[in-house]
This record gives C-alpha cells, structure tokens and sequence, in this order.
C-alpha cells in the first residue's frame, strides 16, 4: 500500500512538472517551436498577427518611452514571423505592420535625429539589439549614421525623388570616408551616402545574441528581397536620398569658379570619384565638368541613371573633378591620370569586363577633353608648339617626359561611346572676351604643368613657335587661351577626332535671339560634331546636362548602347 501511494505521488510530481514544463514552453512559444524534436507546433501565422496587433495596442498606449520602445520592438519581430503565412491577407497584412512598427521603432529611438549603429552588438532605447548588415557595401565600414530617407530634402535634386513602396523602412546610412585602403581615396570626401532597408526580427536562437532583437539593414540595390517562409517581399527603397544627402555636403559648387582662377582647394580634391561601389561587371559611366565646372552639372543626370532599374543594373557612375585653369591638353593629360589611377586602385591586373564599353560623357570643355583622350595625336600637334623634334631639345629628362606626356598620345583604351553635350570642338569666341583676359592672367601662375614648359621655353626659344612662345613669356596660357578659336594648338587638335570604334553623341543648346546661333558660350557651329551618331538641338542656355530633354535623350543612348546604330539628327526649335 505504502508502495502504490509512493507510486501514486511520483506519478503526480511528473505530471505537475510535464504540466510546468509545457507552459515555459508557450511562453517562449517561437523558441520553442524552432527546437527540433519540439512536439509543440508553430502558432499560426494569424496568431502571431494578433499577437503583433496587441503589441501595437500596447505601443500606443505606452506610460513610458522605454515601454513603448519594448512593445514597438515585440510588435515588429512578431509581425515579422508572420509574415511566413500561407494565406495572401493575411501575408499582406504581417508585411504591412511590420514595416509599420520598425519604422514607429525608429522614430522612437532616434528622436528626430540621425542615429548611429554599431555591426554587431549595440544600444539603443535602453535595449541591447543585434545589427546585422546584409549586402551592405564595405564603403560603409562597420559603424553608420541612419536616417529616414523620407525625411531627406529633394531640393538638391529638384525635388525628384527615385523611389517605391515594399518591405521594411527606407533609409540613409551615412559613413565618414575610410582611410586604411588604396579604395578609400575614390570615395568622396563629404562621406560614403548608400541606400538601406530596415526592419526588425526575432533572435534566430543561435549565437552569442540569441536574447537580443536583430535590426537588419540590407542593400536594396543588390538584395532587393526579403524572403520569410515562402513568400517574397520587395523591399522599399529611396535611392535618391543618398545622392541628396550627398549633394547638400558638398563644396564643390563654390570651389569650381576658384579652381578655374588657380585656387589649390579645388586642387586638392582633383581625382576621380565612384558615386556607387565599384562593381567589376558594370560598365563605367566617367563624366567630366567644363570650365569653372564641378560634377554638381550632373546631378540631375546621375540621379535619373540611378532612378532607372534597368540602367542602374548595368552601368556605375564616375565622376571626374579636375581644376580647369590648364590648357585643354595637359587637362587631357590630368583626366587621363585620375582614370589611370582608378584602375590601378579597382583593376590592378587589369581583367575586369567594366574595362570595356566604357562610356564618357562631357559637357563643355568637358566635352572637349573626352574627345581628346579618344584620338591619337599627330605631328600637327606637336608642330604647332615647337619647330624642332623633341629629341632635340635640351632640358631636364622629367620636363621632357612630362612634355611628351601632355603632346602625345594614344587613344584611352576601352572606351567605345562619348556623349558631348555644349562642347566647343572648334572653341569659343567667349573665351576672347573680358573674363577671358582676366582669368589668363590670375590663372597662369598656379599651373604646375606648365612649370617645366616655361624651363623647356627658356632653355631653348627657338624651338618654340613663336604665338606659343609669346604666350608662354605673357604668362596667358590657360584654359581659356586653348579656347580661342585661333590659339596654335587648338586650330591641331581640334582635328583630332575618336579613334574608330568609338561612337560619339552630340546634345547641343540653342537659345533665340543669339548670334551666332549658340547657346550664349558655344556656337552651335562649334558644338556640332561630323560624324557623331545622334545630334539633338534643343532650345537651352550653357547648362545642357540639366534640361528634361538633354537628359532623356542620353538614358536614351544608354539603354541602346551596345547595339549597331545609323547616324541620325534631330533638333526642338
């Protein structure tokens, strides 16, 4: 008897403890539920939306900014795990307040102000979280700057926003440009500015932060998916906000009129810049500024490229910055040096497929400049500066070589497309003017380049051609001379057109009421190019790139690039 009642009490205790055991189990129902071997199942999907609603409930009804910051972060992880559901309302619904209680979670935590996020294990609201990066470029290195994307100005970007609706919270994460990597020096100095999608979910179970709510911020661009179960979500993005973020910063506006008189800030920040992370199977995009120019020319341009799906899929945007008080060829020669050193930064053995089919577009004397390093020099050149060979001049070997650099060259390897758009082919009467005069004369004297000219000049004057030399002892060799339609050097290589091959666009402006007919700095006489395989003329001041009908017809050209063409024309009065 004694026995049966022993058994009896045993019998009870296991049961109690069975009964026990099976509560602490629903409690951490989803924990639980993932173990293997479990013989709970999942709740269901509308269960756990439910349980996602109450939460919600409970934000909003929240005493304290650390309650509601809890609830708002228990909302988003349950709806998440909804959103695995089999039934389409249900799917639908999940995925909705999901990005609904991320975002509320956000705005809770960051106040109205930009946030910062560590990879791995951080703070913020008073709970720990785990941040884990999917498909976010290294540019960013390990630590950013998180803002709303919806809460950036378009003003930069006149006021066109490239966006759409989808899964998760839009934002900016912002980074300060790295310094420990050759790639660092290609990111612009105002920062690193890239697209993320946020949302949060439930801790996997697994590893040193199975306690802690996961913030996950991915890479539309590149992951534009999120799958949960078996459903795909599109996620949200706003690849404008970036850019505009990016385009407020900088100083580049106020800095290119200073570069153009000699200023050495402008100096300073020459080079070439990735406005995306590099990718070795996208084809390059390089755009070159004109006079007193700086890439601002082409933001509206870039963020449109950006703006398109397909074209942002298939091509990466350069920008090129360079101090324009030089003659156009030893700009070609600095163009030509910052792309050289790109490559050897992202393509040091020189294999990636990005290398072809690359695409210049130039405006002003941009344009020039992109035309000049697709063609092959020629004696012509080189005779209107100097009446010997250059093996007969005494100087010293580095002037030699820099000289030989600037007056001879080959056409840029893997370039088969330039866009010109207002490009003075043939000079511009502008350049003869008052400002002309009165920038050869500030310029001069802070052009490094033509340093080791002047020495050559000296040390040998009658091998020099006499306009050239004049100019050289006035000190009036700039930019602006080499933009006179009767400078020496301009008449040689204005000649020089790109290598076969290379296909070439024209956009040109036209305003009514100038004589000759031009956009106020270009005539069109000089703008137009034979040969090139569009021309539209539309009616425009000097500022080309900017204007609606510019800008659709280069997305035009880049869509067929690649494809055979005919020469064709086309003008708007």
């Amino acid at each position: 008897m004694a026995d049966r009642t022993k058994h009896v009490r045993v019998s009870g205790w296991l049961s109690a403890m069975r009964v026990f055991a099976c509560m602490v189990c629903v409690a951490c129902l989803p924990g639980c539920a993932s173990q293997g071997g479990g013989h709970l199942s999942r709740p269901s999907a509308e269960a756990l939306l439910e349980k996602a609603q109450n939460w919600q409930a409970q934000a909003i009804r929240g005493q304290s900014v650390r309650a509601q910051v809890d609830a708002w972060m228990h909302c988003a992880m349950s709806a998440h795990e909804a959103m695995a559901a089999d039934k389409a309302a249900t799917e639908t619904a999940a995925g909705l307040l999901a990005t609904q209680c991320s975002r509320a979670y956000f705005d809770l935590v960051a106040q109205g102000d930009p946030i910062t996020v560590t990879l791995g294990k951080s703070y913020l609201g008073g709970f720990a979280i785990h941040v884990e990066f999917r498909g976010v470029p290294d540019s960013l290195g390990k630590s950013v700057y998180l803002e709303p994307a919806d809460q950036v100005p378009m003003a930069a970007l006149d006021g066109v926003r490239h966006q759409h609706t989808g899964f998760g919270v839009p934002l900016v994460a912002f980074a300060l440009p790295c310094s420990d990597r050759p790639i660092c020096r290609l990111y612009p100095p105002e920062g690193v500015f890239r697209p993320v999608t946020m949302w949060l979910e439930a801790p996997s179970g697994s590893g040193d932060h199975d306690d802690a709510p996961v913030l996950v911020l991915q890479n539309p661009v590149v992951e534009p998916e999120h799958v949960a179960g078996a459903n795909h979500y599109e996620l949200a993005e706003d690849v404008s906000a970036p850019f505009a973020q990016l385009r407020e910063r900088t100083s580049l506006k106020r800095l290119a009129w200073w570069g153009m008189l000699g200023g050495a800030e402008m100096g300073k920040r020459s080079g070439l810049f990735l406005l995306d992370d590099y990718d070795p199977n996208k084809t390059p995009i390089i755009m070159i500024h004109g006079l007193a120019g700086s890439p601002v020319i082409w933001t509206q341009l870039s963020n449109a490229i950006m703006g398109d799906p397909e074209l942002h899929r298939r091509y990466q945007i350069w920008h090129i910055v360079y101090q324009s008080n030089a003659p156009l060829l030893v700009e070609r020669y600095r163009v030509r040096h910052y792309i050289d050193q790109a490559w050897a930064i992202l393509d040091p053995d020189g294999r990636a497929p990005a290398r072809q089919g690359v695409v210049l577009i130039g405006h002003s004397m941009g344009g020039v400049i992109a035309r000049l390093l697709c063609a092959q020099s020629t004696p012509e050149v080189w005779n209107a500066a100097f009446s010997v060979p250059v093996e007969s001049l005494h100087a010293d070997a580095n002037d030699l070589d820099a000289l030989k650099n600037v007056f001879q060259f080959k056409p840029y390897p893997g370039v088969d497309e330039i866009i010109f758009m207002a490009a003075p082919q043939r000079g511009s009467p502008a350049a003869e003017g008052l400002l002309g005069r009165v920038v050869g004369l500030l310029a001069w004297h802070h052009i490094e380049e033509l340093a080791g000219f002047a020495r050559i000049a000296v040390q040998n004057p009658k091998a020099i051609q006499p306009a050239v030399l004049s100019l050289l002892q006035t000190g009036r060799i700039t930019s602006i001379t080499s933009l006179r339609p009767d400078e020496p050097v301009t008449l040689a290589d204005e000649k020089l057109m790109p290598a076969a091959g290379v296909r070439y666009d024209t956009i040109a402006g036209v305003l009514p009421g100038v004589k000759p007919p031009g956009d106020g700095f270009v005539p069109l006489s000089s703008a137009l190019l034979p040969g090139s395989t569009t021309t539209l003329i539309i009616r425009s001041d000097h500022k080309v790139p900017e204007k609606p009908e510019a800008i659709a017809d280069t997305l035009k050209i880049l869509r067929e690039h690649d494809k055979p063409h005919d020469v064709a024309s086309s003008a708007t009065p």
